[in-house]
C-alpha cells in the first residue's frame, strides 16, 4: 500500500530469463499497477499477460465487490497495457484515459475490439477528480515511447512514472542497492532519449513530490527517491557518474585479451581510481553497455575479422551509436594476424559518435603481445590518464 487510498496491485515474474527478450534478469521482473480507492476508483495500468491471471486477483482484492470507473494506461507496451481491452469487457462502465497517441496505437494491439465511447484521450494539463485525490497528466513523449504520460496525485504528492525511474528486477528480490540494476535500465531502456527525460525532470521539480510509482521496481520516497532524482540528472545528461576507464575487449584465441587485460594492469599501477575489464563475447552487453556510460573514459580491443572487426566488437558499438552514446573518451588496441583492420572499423563508428575524443596512439598488436608492445601499451595508457 502506497497510501491508506492508493494500493499496489502489481506483480512479481520469477520465470522470465529475458526481458524484451534481450536483457538477462536473474532476479525476475516487476509489472507495477496501482489502484486509487477514492469516490471514483481508477486503476493504473494494468500488467503483463504472462501474470494476467495473478495481476487479476490482486485487482479483484483491492477492489472488495466495487466497480472501477477508470483504467488509466500511462503506457502502451504489452508488458503494461496487455490487459486493456479484457478489462474493459469485464467492467462495462469502465473508461480507458491514455494520450493522443496511445490512442493510435490500441488498434495495433487489440484487433477489432471496438473502443468508441470507451476512450478519454488526455494531454499535459490535464485533470481527473476522482474525489479527494486528483490526477494531473504530464506528458512524457519518448522517455521512451511517443505515446507515454505519466501522472501526478496532487493530495498524496505520488508521480505515477510509467518506465522512468524503473529497474530490472522482482520486488520479492529487492535489495537496498536501487541504483545497480536501475543504470543497467535506464541506460538500455532510456539512454537514448537524454534530453527528454530532462524535460520531464524539469516538470517534476516544479511538483512536490514525495514518492515515485514506477512500472517496474520499487516506489521511491524519502532519500532514495532524492538520490534517484540525482542520478537521472546526471544520466539524462550523458554525464560520467564515476571516475574510471572501461576496457572492452573482442577476443578470438586470447591474444586480444591478454593485451586489453594487460592494459588494466598497468592502468591500475599508474593510479587509475578505477578499472574495468570486460570480455563482450561472454559478459552480459547490457551490463559493458551501463559502464560505458557510468566512466569517461572507454577502451576498446579487438581482433580483426573478415577485413572488418570481430563481430561482438562492432554489436558493442553499434549499442553506442543508437543509444546517443557521447561526451566520452576512447583508446583503442587491434590485433590482426596478417592484415590489421579492426583499428579503422572501430576508429569510423567512433568518429560518428557525437563529442567524443580519440586518446593516441592506437595500439597495433600482432597475434599475440610482445615485448615491444609494452612501451605502446604504457604510451597509450599515460595519454589515457593525462
Amino acid at each position: 500500500m502506497i497510501s491508506d487510498t492508493i494500493k499496489y496491485i502489481g506483480v512479481d515474474d520469477l520465470d522470465i530469463d529475458l526481458f524484451e527478450s534481450q536483457y538477462v534478469v536473474p532476479e525476475g521482473m516487476s509489472y507495477n499497477s496501482y489502484l486509487i480507492d477514492d469516490e471514483k476508483i481508477a486503476i493504473l495500468d494494468t500488467a503483463d499477460r504472462r501474470k494476467g491471471e495473478e495481476w487479476k486477483a490482486n485487482l479483484k482484492a483491492a477492489l472488495n465487490g466495487r466497480q472501477p470507473d477508470y483504467l488509466v494506461a500511462h503506457h502502451m507496451e504489452p508488458d503494461h497495457a496487455a490487459l486493456i481491452a479484457e478489462m474493459l469487457d469485464t467492467y462495462p462502465d469502465l473508461q480507458l484515459l491514455c494520450s493522443t497517441q496511445a490512442v493510435k496505437m490500441l488498434p495495433n494491439f487489440f484487433e477489432g475490439f471496438n473502443f468508441e465511447g470507451r476512450v478519454i484521450t488526455v494531454k499535459e494539463g490535464d485533470t481527473l477528480k476522482l474525489g479527494q485525490h486528483t490526477l494531473q497528466f504530464i506528458s512524457a513523449a519518448m522517455v521512451h515511447w511517443p505515446e507515454v504520460i505519466m501522472s501526478y496525485d496532487s493530495l498524496d504528492k505520488v508521480l505515477f512514472s510509467a518506465d522512468g525511474f524503473g529497474k530490472f528486477g522482482a520486488l520479492v528480490n529487492e535489495t537496498d542497492d536501487w541504483a545497480c540494476e536501475a543504470r543497467r535500465y535506464y541506460f538500455n531502456i532510456c539512454g537514448k532519449y537524454g534530453s527528454q527525460v530532462q524535460t520531464v525532470l524539469k516538470k517534476v521539480a516544479a511538483l512536490e513530490v514525495q514518492a515515485i510509482c514506477p512500472l517496474h521496481g520499487p516506489v521511491l520516497k524519502g532519500e532514495p527517491l532524492a538520490a534517484a532524482i540525482k542520478l537521472y540528472d546526471t544520466w539524462s545528461k550523458y554525464e560520467p557518474e564515476n571516475e574510471g576507464i572501461l576496457i572492452a575487449y573482442a577476443s578470438i584465441h586470447g591474444g586480444t585479451a591478454a593485451a586489453a587485460e594487460r592494459l588494466g594492469e598497468i592502468l591500475r599501477k599508474k593510479g587509475a581510481p578505477k578499472v574495468v575489464v570486460s570480455d563482450l563475447s561472454r559478459d552480459d552487453m547490457a551490463e559493458v553497455i551501463e559502464d560505458a556510460f557510468r566512466y569517461p573514459t572507454v577502451v576498446v580491443a579487438a581482433s580483426s575479422y573478415d577485413a572488418g572487426v570481430f563481430p561482438v566488437m562492432h554489436d558493442f558499438l553499434y549499442h553506442l551509436q543508437i543509444k546517443n552514446y557521447q561526451k566520452r573518451r576512447f583508446g583503442i588496441i587491434e590485433n590482426g594476424s596478417w592484415m590489421p583492420t579492426a583499428g579503422k572499423v572501430m576508429r569510423s563508428m567512433i568518429e560518428g559518435l557525437k563529442d567524443c575524443e580519440i586518446v593516441e596512439p592506437m595500439v597495433t598488436i600482432r597475434s599475440r603481445m610482445h615485448s615491444a608492445d609494452e612501451a605502446q601499451l604504457e604510451q597509450l595508457a599515460d595519454s589515457l590518464l593525462s
